[in-house]
């Protein structure tokens, strides 16, 4: 918040370290367009690296952050109620003016919400101390802050991580998919504050959108992994089928229903029926064949008791034997 403007922004995080301390801040710069010289805060550990009030030491990382744009962070002293309450009253005035019956869907809707709160409610409403809303008063105060730099550095943090054997890399506890061939290597790994970017010899080999607020989450993107079930090494009609179909109508119809009631594609039945059609005398064949559909009959050792039927006076003498 912007001290005579009373200009104010707000954002949420899952946890708040020196990484979302940097996103915010910038955010709130750039929102700002702007910046103070001086940026008042409380004592909190995140900014303030030892010591209270304004002999704290600031954070190095936190004080590279502030040259960036010309701020000096300075705490205010311990038990200061009026500065105190200038860093404090903001909190309240949030909590039961913007949080309260809202529900939001994940974390950057409820920092959307947040957003647009400030601009069409916080901002835009007249303040009894200013006689006038934030934004009227703000257009008098802008004139007088730090003009921002050309280039804003982005704020990431980097970590290395080695490659898992399912080819991923884990980074606050969830897990973003690299490239199978990247198994056991070393890579490097910048988390922003919205994506997720993975560096192997100085190359980037993975983007992912980075997931807030998830524990034990997982996003695999396309073409990073082979598929775990090879697909199918044939597909279409057995050769076995070909050979049988187009004897006779009966025929094509027993093969159709020899399929349905196969598993897979009913190679080995196929198989079979076709040794039987290749060994037996055609015309018992056929017959055989007519009499098992009028029947239903799909057993194949079945079928050739038919076929044995009818071929038995062929080979054998069943005349009398005396």
């Amino acid at each position: 918040m912007l001290a005579y403007s009373r200009r104010l922004f707000i954002q949420y995080y899952p946890r708040f370290t020196r990484f979302e301390a940097k996103w915010f801040l910038t955010e709130a710069l750039r929102f700002m367009e702007g910046a103070c010289p001086t940026c008042t805060i409380d004592n909190t550990s995140i900014i303030v690296a030892s010591g209270s009030g304004p002999e704290a030491q600031i954070a190095p990382e936190m004080a590279a952050l502030g040259h960036v744009f010309g701020v000096t962070f300075r705490p205010h002293a311990v038990g200061h109620a009026d500065r105190k309450a200038r860093v404090e009253r903001p909190f309240a005035y949030v909590e039961g003016n913007f949080l309260a019956g809202r529900t939001f869907q994940d974390w950057p809707d409820l920092n959307a919400q947040a957003l647009a709160w400030c601009q069409q409610v916080a901002n835009a409403k007249a303040k009894r101390v200013l006689g006038m809303t934030p934004e009227a008063a703000y257009v008098m105060e802008k004139p007088t802050l730090i003009a921002l730099p050309p280039y804003i550095p982005p704020v990431y943090q980097s970590y290395f991580r080695v490659v898992d054997v399912e080819a991923y890399v884990t980074l606050d506890t969830n897990r973003y998919s690299v490239p199978e061939r990247l198994i056991a290597q070393t890579v490097e790994v910048l988390k922003y504050p919205d994506r997720i970017r993975v560096i192997y010899q100085h190359q980037q080999v993975a983007d992912h959108p980075r997931l807030i607020g998830w524990r034990d989450g997982k996003i695999t993107a396309p073409g990073h992994h082979q598929p775990l079930a090879k697909p199918r090494a044939y597909q279409g009609p057995v050769a076995q089928e070909h050979h049988l179909m187009g004897h006779s109508q009966e025929l094509d119809r027993y093969v159709g229903e020899l399929k349905q009631r196969a598993s897979g594609r009913g190679v080995s039945r196929l198989r079979q029926l076709l040794t039987l059609k290749r060994t037996y005398p055609a015309d018992a064949f056929d017959a055989a064949i007519e009499q098992a559909l009028h029947y239903g009959l799909y057993d194949l050792g079945r079928l050739e008791r038919l076929i044995l039927e009818r071929v038995a006076g062929d080979f054998f003498q069943l005349g009398d034997l005396q």
